[in-house]
């Protein structure tokens, strides 16, 4: 049997390639375009690929009851056996090189509180690497090995936005760790929203096998360009069941190029927020379908408040691409360029209109006046900083109102003990606003005992402290 591969031949099953950009894709038409091999293509992509294996110190309780405020009043901290312990946590995933200098993009839940990060080549050489940047929000970390002056091999990005549900791809990576392991499947779904905790999100699904460890691997298409990060599976047994996810690689190439410009990852701003159209809503106002994103609130003064952007208008799509949910409308604004300008298409009252939406990122007004509480009170050991719309944007929170948010809790504090996570944000202190960090500060001080309010999600907690 005779195996034949080549470029044009394969980049014919495919719609997305600049040498056949004006071919169409088609079935095979021969037993010889059937008995295809994947394996030149994979022999050119795959060192590119790497394993990332990390390391962390993890506190761990021995007591259930060790951080129990009610315990702790009566035992301190002397109780003997509730004293947390250390412990080291390894674990793996993937990674793939991006620049031949080292850069490497993987997803920031692999690399996420490690305290040592190492890359292994295809080659079995092992690199030590440093974070450039790393953005939960989507899920991305930028990692940099140095290569000695050596041209790594890597991948170049392709526009994500050419995909077609049924174009074929590879997954690469290194799933439970037994080695770089390759996949093959093809596009099962674009535009996936609703998976996981990300704000801006739009996944390519795909058939091809993704498992754990396969975490920041590539999803490459069959011009060996990169479609897409690998990032989440669904299943019930946490092995693959044909149902996977990546980041779009235009997302991932957009936060790279913020990373390595030296200023954090820094994104486009939309300064509006609304809901899915469902369909009573769409008949309510008049729309043939439920399609795109009602506006429920704009930020004064913000991107979508100088387009003409307004409460109860409907967005149908940004720069001619459908949006669908929230979601989707983030995902479309971050891949915006800064600086630049992005056409979002509305309805508003029975008519179809365009408007210019200026790409800026979101203001940090007030500043962030970032403090770390100290003293006898209930937030010792917690940081905090002001409200603010960018602030906002990095925890996921929806409506940037005043107030004070907690960025870090330190371990071992009374605010640790006292369950304080980062992310709450304090409302209220004895029944009294908090607006900003200095008020915060005031309240707290000369007090012997405290009434709390935090709201966390969209929970809100309430308890009282005495000194």
């Amino acid at each position: 049997m005779i195996r034949v591969l080549t470029f044009t031949i394969v980049l014919a099953l495919t719609s997305a390639t600049a040498a056949t950009a004006s071919a169409q894709a088609r079935v095979p038409s021969s037993r010889t375009e059937i008995e295809l091999s994947f394996a030149p293509l994979v022999r050119r992509v795959a060192p590119a690929v790497v394993n990332v294996y990390t390391r962390r110190v993890e506190q761990v309780e021995t007591s259930p009851f060790f951080n129990d405020p009610f315990f702790r009043q009566f035992f301190g901290d002397q109780f003997p056996f509730g004293q947390p312990r250390e412990r080291i946590a390894r674990s793996l995933g993937s990674g793939v090189i991006v620049r031949p200098d080292g850069i490497i993009v993987t997803n920031n839940h692999v690399i996420e509180g490690a305290t040592q990060i190492v890359v292994a080549l295809a080659d079995r050489r092992e690199f030590e690497a440093k974070v450039i940047a790393a953005d939960p929000r989507v899920d991305i970390a930028i990692l940099r090995i140095d290569a000695q002056n050596e041209t790594l091999p890597y991948l170049e990005f392709h526009n994500s936005d050419d995909l077609e549900v049924g174009d074929l791809v590879v997954a690469i990576g290194n799933p439970f760790g037994v080695g770089q392991t390759v996949t093959q499947g093809i596009v099962s779904a674009l535009g996936r929203t609703g998976i996981g905790e990300a704000a801006a999100q739009s996944f390519i699904q795909t058939d091809a096998a993704i498992n754990p460890g396969n975490s920041g691997g590539a999803l490459v298409t069959l011009d060996g360009r990169l479609a897409g990060i690998n990032t989440a599976i669904f299943s019930r047994t946490g092995g693959s069941v044909g149902i996977g996810f990546a980041i779009p690689s235009n997302l991932v190439e957009s936060t790279l190029a913020s990373a390595l410009a030296g200023k954090g990852i820094r994104r486009p701003w939309l300064g509006a927020n609304g809901e899915s159209v469902t369909h009573e809503i769409a008949q309510s106002l008049g729309l043939a379908r439920p399609a795109g994103v009602l506006v429920e609130s704009v930020y004064p003064g913000g991107p979508a408040d100088r387009a003409g952007l307004q409460t109860g208008d409907v967005v149908l799509a940004v720069n001619g691409r459908e949006v669908d949910d929230p979601q989707g409308l983030k995902f479309r604004i971050a891949t915006g360029k800064l600086g630049g300008s992005a056409t979002l298409d509305i309805y508003r009252k029975g008519q179809r209109l365009s408007l210019r939406l200026p790409l800026t990122e979101a203001p940090e007004s007030p500043p962030r006046d970032l403090t770390q509480i100290a003293g006898n009170n209930p937030l010792s050991g917690a940081t905090v900083v002001n409200l603010s719309p960018a602030v906002a944007e990095e925890f996921g929170i929806e409506d940037p109102l005043a107030g004070v948010i907690v960025t870090d809790v330190a371990a071992n504090s009374t605010a640790s003990r006292l369950r304080i996570r980062t992310g709450d944000i304090i409302v209220k202190i004895n029944n009294r606003d908090v607006k900003n960090v200095r008020e915060l500060q005031r309240l707290l001080r000369g007090a012997d005992q405290w009434a709390l309010v935090l709201r966390r999600g969209d929970q809100l907690l309430s308890f009282s402290v005495r000194a």
